[in-house]
């Protein structure tokens, strides 16, 4: 067994020689991967050599072809420019079909979240029944929350109905709205109607439409005016691709956003209209909002039981205004530490629990509003259902939310039809139409009454239906109930957001352009002074030798008492024989309704003066002294100054137009030595107004546009800021990194470029 297990020592040189082997074979191995470590250094450093030489190559040819594109794409747009009509029209296309677009897609979003937090897109009393009164009631609070967030960290703009924030940006702001506006709304509005939010897809889709509108303003860098326009050819095209309603969708964007019927630019609005009508009818279906029977004129009696229902429109659209904004009111007595979207998320909570006991409060309400105009509903549902919609919109806006009150204002005034319906068709079956035809003519007299715009309701009601029949009552109901509103309440349930906050859109924008001006820049130092006891011949003598219309009389005291014109001595001529020795001059003055002008006093006072009298010249007096007469205006200087303003305002609007803030400034040469040229706002003259300043007597320039970059409450970088451009007027305060488009001699504009 020895020999088995016995076995031979290797000696020991062997071993030392296998160990040095192996040491060998890694020291070499070791080089071998060195070398390749700094083969492949090199190599890679060969590879990114070439192929930056070839980025290179191709950023360059890149760089080229880019500028090549965008060379041709501005000069097609400059001379697209130059065309103004193909301009106007082939933007008001491209806006009217985004629009239409956006339209189309809010209304799939808003399926999409219904789906997703009701489990049905119409809310559907039948599916909201089988979901247990607890996931019921915080479903809102949850979308209220959400779009509080959205609300206080991404934009501002998005919160509330939309149209007053239209309105305020073409009046103040030139129709510049931020692009991000866009989306922000969009998804705000349709996760607040999805989750049961109170409100309507309609004003969301104005503010997404004019957004579009003015983004592509903003980009192709046109004039104020072509602006505004723009924002109106979107909120037209959303509104008709809502409700299939081309005409309806125009006349929305001149009355209510643009409040001018007499606007120019009515032909793009009209576009956009039917191009945004043509995408809706493409992707939805040639269908009318609502299904209406055929309802018609059953009694000529009928017609004062319409006169009546106007009447209550328009004070229960009063009761709607009021309680709209007295329950913001009370939102925002909440006290300030408690965040935005908490207090959304609470007015979430609240219409979620009045959705426990009517959840036909929830979202647009579609159904019930066709329930109620086929007469499918019973008086009593549809009265409590009127206080229970009038609270939960209330609440929903009231706390934040984001939705139009549009839809809202056809749910109560078709709740508030079908009740009165209800009652007259009881009370006279054979002399009145069925409950449904006076709850579409409520429809349309509430909408006309909380938004003061009779026509577009009238149309837009009429477009929704098709129903012709009931134009007569409708048009009778519609024009009360304005009657009745404007007379409780001047402001609409759009301008009324806008008014609390200080803002008057008439004034806003200085469209009346004499309130700049003066009196003391066109008093004039000659006029004619009468005693009052100037015989006849004399005074005959006298205004013969005058190259004045108009005379002033004073008494023994200087004081003046009265105006004297040609014509007051023309209606005395005819009996100049019998009258002749016995008239002095103040016998024929004119003693009553003597109005005189101060120096301070603005030139569209004095307009509206002229305008209620046949004075074609107003005495000026003293300050200190209203007997002392200093001066005299003539209406024809005050039109003459009107008429330059104008030039000037339209002068300025065109250059604009062609200038891109993002290029390098140059001067445009006008005529003899004068020039065009943007320049900074020096920085002493920040704090200063224009009228302080003085420039064209200190400097000899002239301002005839301010160029102003305001930053947004929620961002910080360059894209957050809203481009202005402003007319400038005495009052305007010059702030900083305000541009100047100054014209003058190249002299003075280099002298003020060095301050």
């Amino acid at each position: 067994m020895k020999r088995f297990f016995s076995y031979k020592k290797k000696p020991k040189s062997n071993q030392k020689r296998r160990s040095e082997k192996k040491r060998l074979f890694r020291q070499n191995m070791e080089a071998l991967i060195k070398g390749l470590r700094r083969e492949s250094k090199w190599l890679r450093r060969r590879i990114s050599v070439a192929s930056t030489r070839v980025l290179r190559q191709y950023q360059t040819s890149a760089r080229h072809w880019f500028q090549c594109l965008s060379d041709i794409s501005v000069q097609a747009i400059d001379q697209a420019k130059m065309a103004e009509h193909t301009f106007i029209v082939i933007i008001a296309i491209i806006i009217g079909l985004l629009g239409g677009i956006g339209a189309v897609g809010f209304r799939f979003l808003i399926k999409f979240f219904g789906e997703l937090f009701f489990g049905t897109f119409t809310h559907s009393v039948e599916m909201i029944h089988s979901i247990p009164w607890y996931i019921l009631m915080c479903i809102p609070g949850v979308g209220g929350l959400i779009v509080g967030m959205i609300v206080h960290y991404v934009s501002q703009e998005v919160k509330g109905p939309g149209i007053p924030e239209v309105m305020e940006a073409v009046a103040l702001h030139n129709g510049y709205i931020r692009p991000r506006v866009t989306i922000a709304k969009a998804f705000a509005s349709a996760i607040c109607i999805g989750s049961g939010g109170s409100v309507g897809r309609e004003g969301p889709i104005v503010q997404i439409g004019s957004a579009i509108g003015s983004t592509i303003g903003q980009f192709l860098q046109v004039s104020s005016r072509r602006m505004q326009t723009f924002v109106a050819c979107g909120a037209s095209a959303g509104i008709a691709a809502t409700f299939n309603a081309p005409v309806a969708g125009a006349l929305f964007s001149v009355e209510v956003i643009l409040g001018d019927f007499g606007v120019p630019q009515f032909s793009p609005i009209v576009i956009s209209s039917v191009v945004g009508t043509v995408v809706s009818r493409h992707f939805i279906g040639d269908l009318p909002a609502f299904e209406v029977p055929p309802y018609a004129i059953v009694s000529v009696y009928e017609l004062f039981f319409y006169f009546a229902l106007g009447l209550l429109a328009g004070v229960v659209s009063y009761l709607f205004l009021k309680t709209l904004y007295h329950t913001d009111d009370l939102f925002q007595k909440i006290p300030y530490k408690m965040p935005g979207y908490f207090k959304t998320a609470l007015g979430g909570l609240l219409v979620g629990i009045i959705g426990i006991w009517f959840p036909q409060v929830f979202g647009v309400g579609y159904e019930t509003m066709n329930g109620a105009l086929h007469s499918a509903l019973s008086w009593k549902i549809m009265l409590v259902l009127i206080f229970a919609k009038l609270i939960s919109t209330s609440i929903t806006t009231g706390s934040g939310g984001s939705g139009g009150v549009f839809a809202p204002s056809l749910y109560l005034g078709a709740l508030v039809g079908g009740v009165i319906g209800s009652g007259l068709h009881a009370l006279f079956p054979h002399h009145t139409a069925p409950p449904g035809a006076y709850a579409l003519v409520t429809m349309g007299a509430l909408v006309a009454g909380t938004t003061h715009a009779p026509i577009t309701a009238i149309l837009i009601i009429f477009e929704l239906t098709n129903a012709y029949t009931i134009i007569l009552p409708l048009m009778i109901s519609c024009i009360v109930s304005t009657l009745v509103t404007t007379k409780l309440q001047k402001e609409s349930i759009y301008t009324m957001k806008l008014a609390r906050r200080g803002i008057n859109l008439n004034r806003g924008q200085e469209l009346n352009v004499l309130k700049s001006r003066h009196v003391r820049d066109v008093m004039r130092p000659e006029f004619e002074l009468i005693p009052t006891n100037m015989p006849f011949k004399a005074l005959l003598q006298f205004v013969s030798e005058s190259v004045h219309s108009f005379f002033f009389v004073i008494n023994s005291k200087n004081k003046l008492i009265g105006i004297l014109s040609l014509d007051d001595i023309r209606r005395v001529m005819m009996d100049i024989d019998v009258v002749v020795d016995f008239l002095v001059a103040n016998d024929i003055t004119n003693h009553g309704n003597l109005t005189t002008l101060r120096e301070n006093d603005n030139l569209d006072h004095v307009m509206k003066v002229f305008g209620h009298g046949k004075l074609d010249e107003l005495p000026v007096v003293a300050e200190d002294n209203p007997d002392q007469v200093i001066g005299t205006v003539w209406r024809q200087d005050v039109i003459a100054v009107y008429n330059k303003e104008i030039f000037k305002r339209d002068m300025a609007d065109g250059v604009a137009s062609g200038i891109n803030m993002s290029s390098d400034r140059e001067d445009i040469e006008l005529v003899d030595d004068f020039l065009l040229r943007e320049l900074d706002a020096p920085r002493r003259f920040v704090g200063n107004t224009i009228g302080d300043l003085d420039l064209r007597a200190k400097y000899g320039v002239e301002v005839i546009l301010i160029k102003h970059r305001e930053k947004s409450k929620s961002g910080y970088s360059s894209q957050d800021e809203t481009l202005m451009k402003i007319i400038p007027y005495a009052q305007y305060l010059i702030k900083e990194n305000d541009i100047f488009l100054v014209m003058g001699e190249k002299a003075n504009l280099d002298m003020l470029e060095k301050l």
